[in-house]
């Protein structure tokens, strides 16, 4: 790591020089000028990381250093010198961008100390965003992997209501990518920088809900040692994901109404009521309407929850996904295990396209990992799939069966994209990423040969 340069400008000879060796010594890259106006030149020649100054000084003073380093090195810690008894000129410093101040005579070892205390403040703070851009890069919409035609329609609602602090239930089975989606609304608009909070609602009895969701003050209740903030708290500005909604106990769904609908908590054992302002994300993965009809989820709630729908559907039923979800995770799971696989034959992800998948995404994630671990470095075939097998009296059979999937799955997959494009050929080729010739070629041979209606049947 390179060392932190320091731009120290200061008309008092002594000052100015001990402070630059005593900077030195604690390894800083000193740049010392002896007024203003070589400052600001010295400001604009080099990269700057932190600047020291004086505010009284001839030429450039130190309040007009302070508005160019903004300009020139907005990221720069600014720390202005002071006379004593002129503390209100260094508060109206800090109002143009300084970060700290230090009246004379001064306490070198302070200053230091004050010094690195900021920079760690800055490197912490550095950090944070580039945490947060590496999770808006893995969470956002791009992060949505799948080509069929309910995902491109999860991926266009994500992209209208992320802007908003609308409340979102997503529905779907286990497994699904639900959490996936509820990150994606969150790191794709307009509570990116704000926290995402994940609550297992299932997790949450009667007599815990209200101080695991609103927090509790000291002593409210026997082991409340000290003060403490709700989920609702903590997912401030940001959101709040309440996973298996439908879990909720009665209990729990009256206190989550009322917070919902007051945009306000009170913490167990106190009275004062708290603002908060969340976007509320909800998902379960049972029949939420038939929970209402039969009184185990509350209709007001529902609604309250239910002003933008997300219905996912079971992988089976979009097995266009299936492909593309394959070779994410073979990337994904290259650079953990440290592999080098090129990816599945076109037989592997035929095969991989013919099961019920009733784990959904997460089982087949887990199919994929399983099966780089052991295939190590070459091309994934169908034997190494940890499938279900069929008896040796059956293999040649499932063998060519196997084959007629694959044409009937690629058969339907053509005929969708003639259908996506009005029939439009050229339109449909571009589209496949064929050639307008192998089109016609494919058409020709589905005419040719008979399909059968079920081309796993014997």
């Amino acid at each position: 790591m390179n060392p932190t340069t320091v731009l120290l400008a200061d008309d008092e000879d002594t000052l100015r020089t001990n402070l630059a060796q005593v900077l030195d010594e604690e390894g800083f890259d000193v740049i010392a000028c002896p007024d203003g106006t070589e400052a600001l030149r010295a400001l604009r020649a080099n990269s700057i990381d932190a600047v020291i100054t004086d505010l009284r000084m001839p030429g450039v003073c130190g309040m007009d250093l302070i508005g160019h380093a903004q300009k020139l090195a907005p990221d720069a810690i600014i720390i202005v010198i002071t006379a004593f008894g002129e503390v209100q000129t260094a508060v109206e410093a800090m109002k143009k961008g300084a970060r700290d101040y230090i009246c004379k005579p001064l306490y070198f070892e302070e200053l230091i100390y004050k010094l690195k205390q900021l920079i760690a403040q800055v490197d912490v703070t550095k950090e944070n965003r580039l945490l947060r851009e590496q999770l808006r890069q893995v969470y956002d919409c791009s992060g949505i992997v799948g080509q069929s035609a309910s995902t491109k329609a999860i991926v266009d609602t994500i992209q209208r209501v992320a802007h908003t602090m609308s409340s979102v239930l997503i529905c779907g089975q286990s497994g699904t990518g639900k959490e996936v989606l509820a990150r994606a609304l969150h790191y794709g608009g307009v509570t990116a920088d704000k926290p995402f909070i994940a609550v297992n609602c299932g997790g949450l009895t009667e007599t815990l809900v209200e101080s695991e969701l609103f927090g509790y003050r000291r002593g409210a209740f026997t082991g409340a040692d000290s003060d403490r903030i709700g989920f609702f708290e903590a997912a401030q500005g940001g959101t709040l994901f309440l996973d298996e909604i439908a879990d909720l106990p009665l209990k729990g769904q009256a206190v989550l109404l009322r917070a919902i609908e007051e945009k306000a908590v009170t913490r167990v054992g106190d009275n004062r009521p708290r603002p908060v302002n969340i976007r509320i994300v909800a998902a379960t993965n049972q029949d939420i309407e038939a929970a209402v009809k039969t009184g185990r989820f509350r209709e007001d709630l529902y609604y309250r929850l239910n002003v933008i729908r997300i219905t996912v559907p079971p992988l089976r039923e979009r097995v266009e996904d299936i492909p593309p979800l394959i070779e994410h995770f073979v990337s994904k799971y290259n650079a953990e295990l440290k592999r080098a696989c090129p990816g599945f034959s076109a037989e592997a992800i035929n095969a991989m396209c013919q099961c019920e998948w009733q784990g959904n995404v997460r089982e087949l994630e887990n199919v994929v990992e399983r099966t780089l671990i052991f295939s190590g470095d070459r091309q994934v075939e169908t034997h190494d799939l940890p499938l279900a097998q069929t008896d040796s009296s059956t293999s040649q059979e499932y063998v060519l069966n196997l084959r007629r999937a694959g044409r009937e799955f690629e058969r339907k997959h053509i005929l969708k994209a003639l259908s996506a494009f009005g029939g439009d050929k050229a339109a449909a080729a571009e589209a496949l990423g064929i050639g307008l010739s192998s089109l016609y070629r494919k058409l020709e041979d589905f005419r040719s040969t008979e399909e059968p209606a079920n081309p796993l049947s014997p």
